[in-house]
């Protein structure tokens, strides 16, 4: 069986002041309150989705 890998996010910097797809994203990964962590699944989407708002969140 195949481990699955997974990347834990966590929302460093708030959302407000940003481009309102910024804001989508961030919500579609599930980060809701500063300092939230989410544990999700390491595919090019997410990591796509990480790339575009790396200014405002850490990868743990």
């Amino acid at each position: 069986m195949a481990v699955e890998k997974t990347l834990k996010v966590q929302l460093v910097r708030s959302p407000i002041g940003c481009k309102a797809s910024h804001r989508d994203t961030v919500r579609g990964l599930g980060l809701r309150k500063i300092r939230s962590v989410r544990e999700l699944q390491d595919t090019p989407a997410v990591r796509g989705m990480i790339n575009k708002i790396s200014y405002l969140v850490k990868v743990l």
